[in-house]
């Protein structure tokens, strides 16, 4: 990989624009756009240019395109903010300017059996109508049976397809040997029909015991997903453990290796495998060590940064920063930091004006990339 640490800024304060600041392909300035969150965790832009953003303790709010924040939407399903658990990401429907319908993934609570909570991945939908939620539906739940009281590894984020195919992750939930059962849900990218229907081709469809809603597996904990907008593949990253962050381009079937190969190791530097490649799984398409702590991921698709074009914005939580990735084809050819935040980078999107929103925690915040004037 190749790292070209061109630009380091650190953002100070809660006022306007910062000074200019020279990346590889374009100047830029950072400015607060809104703030008073608790951990903004998932972004989704509206048709008219307002900006929902969840926080992982439970709410869901719209920004304005002044960067005012509404009080928390009605409607939003209660949720289990514990650990890496709450309320986690946030989608629109393809037709959502017909249908008004927004997609809401989170850790659903369930009282344990023997008292205390325990939590699983769920995804909930509804129409937005003013500052609430109707007509809510749970389109994906599991069995009681895969509840857990481990409070990491949610996953968890979406994306849909050209054909309107609802992708979205799990993440192994602290027990990784389970990533390479297509038994069970953990450690997978789940593809469903927008109902919660699961599609006749998925690839496990049919097969004894398995999950059918599996489009992929061997995956440890993604929270980025995302569709290229020119060739329409499908991207996730990963978390690895100490070490081995994966950038991986997902397709259907496909065996990704968690934990039978990695490029990381235990947490107290023990071993996890002496293995970084096996027959019949895949390789990322780059890896990180040591771990940047990878969250949301987008493609650039903007006009404001026009030599930025289809380039992969990348989060990175452990270090506090945003990386743009050049792809060519399969092959990661550039690998840029461009901003160095003073706290952790949860998700960026592209703005319908064609700036980068990123999403920062302590304190809670949105500030976005502007082109230097």
């Amino acid at each position: 990989m190749l790292y070209t640490l061109l630009a380091v800024l650190f953002f100070a304060g809660s006022t306007g624009a910062q000074e200019a600041v020279e990346s590889a392909e374009h100047a830029f300035r950072v400015e607060l756009f809104a703030e008073g969150f608790g951990v903004p965790w998932g972004m989704a832009f509206l048709p008219d240019g307002r900006l929902l953003v969840t926080e992982r303790e439970g709410s869901l709010r719209i920004v304005g395109k002044d960067g005012s924040v509404s009080a928390p939407v009605s409607g939003v399903p209660e949720v289990h903010a514990r650990g890496q658990g709450g309320l986690m990401d946030v989608a629109l429907h393809p037709d959502y300017a017909q249908n008004r319908l927004v997609y809401l993934s989170y850790s659903d609570p369930l009282r344990g059996p023997v008292g205390g909570v325990l939590g699983y991945t769920a995804i909930a939908r509804g129409k937005l109508q003013g500052r609430g939620l109707v007509n809510v539906e749970v389109i994906y739940r599991v069995p009681e049976r895969f509840y857990t009281p481990h409070a990491h590894h949610y996953g968890s984020r979406f994306a849909f397809d050209r054909e309107g195919y609802l992708y979205f992750t799990i993440g192994d939930r602290g027990q990784r040997a389970l990533a390479q059962s297509v038994e069970l849900p953990n450690g997978k990218v789940h593809r469903l029909h927008d109902d919660g229907r699961v599609p006749e081709d998925n690839p496990f469809v049919g097969q004894q015991d398995a999950i059918e809603s599996i489009w992929s597996y061997g995956h440890r904990n993604q929270q980025g997903l995302a569709r290229h907008p020119e060739t329409g593949q499908l991207w996730a990253a990963e978390h690895g453990p100490k070490g081995g962050d994966e950038l991986n381009h997902i397709r259907k079937g496909r065996n990704y290796g968690w934990p039978a190969i990695t490029y990381g190791t235990n947490y107290n530097g023990t071993p996890i495998t002496d293995k970084t490649h096996a027959e019949g799984m895949e390789q990322p398409q780059t890896y990180w060590v040591p771990s940047l702590g990878v969250c949301g991921i987008d493609f650039y698709s903007g006009d404001a940064f026009p030599n930025w074009q289809n380039d992969l914005f990348v989060t990175s939580l452990s270090f506090n920063r945003l990386h743009r990735v050049r792809l060519d084809g399969m092959a990661v050819v550039h690998d840029e930091m461009v901003y160095q935040a003073e706290s952790r980078v949860r998700d960026v999107q592209t703005g319908p004006d064609g700036a980068v929103y990123v999403a920062l925690e302590e304190p809670g915040r949105i500030v976005r990339l502007v082109p230097a004037q």
